[in-house]
């Protein structure tokens, strides 16, 4: 079963955790009881939206360099998709 109703477009958070050396990007749904019926599709997109927004208001140009490259492997992971 796959809600495809736009009020119930998943919502996650993006955080960048790790050294400094090693950044990554940890996720986390914000509404749990909708996230098991999210599609591929629909997670990539959130998951690009929620980079995008930490992107807006990250100052650190490391920083900045690892949420580039993230938002660049999720679009080319859609585009895959499509």
């Amino acid at each position: 079963m796959n809600l495809t109703d736009h009020e119930y477009l998943i919502q996650i958070d993006a955080k960048l955790c790790g050294s400094v050396h090693k950044r990554k990007i940890a996720y986390s749904t914000i509404e749990f009881h909708h996230s098991l019926y999210i599609n591929k599709k629909d997670m990539l997109l959130a998951q690009i939206r929620a980079c995008e927004l930490l992107y807006k208001y990250t100052t650190d140009i490391f920083d900045i360099n690892v949420l580039k490259k993230e938002i660049s492997d999720l679009k080319l992971m859609l585009d895959l998709m499509e």
